[in-house]
């Protein structure tokens, strides 16, 4: 992929939330609300009025976790066949760092 986030966006894919275990338990989730993502690809950050640039904190290959209010069809977007979802870092909710 040759796309690359500006600034403080960060290019996100939807993990498929799983609803049944292999054994055919249905898997009930009290985080609906919460969609887990995996970035996919980040800007370089924002600067601030001095100049100094502030990192992101997100890399690519990280799984987060994003308010689904956050999600709207506004953000969605197609790359090359794949539907991926364009939102600024400060909209994650949770990042999980044992990655």
């Amino acid at each position: 992929m040759n796309w690359k986030p500006m600034g403080d966006q960060i290019l996100v894919k939807e993990i498929k939330k799983e609803t049944k275990t292999k054994s055919g338990i249905i898997v009930m989730s009290g985080m609906d609300e919460y969609v887990t993502c995996e970035v996919v690809a980040t800007g370089d950050g924002l600067f601030t009025q001095t100049g100094d640039r502030i990192p992101m904190t997100t890399k690519p290959g990280m799984t987060v976790m994003i308010y689904s209010a956050h999600l709207g069809d506004q953000k969605r977007i197609k790359l090359e066949d794949t539907e991926y979802v364009l939102l600024r870092e400060s909209e994650v909710g949770l990042i999980n760092l044992a990655e």
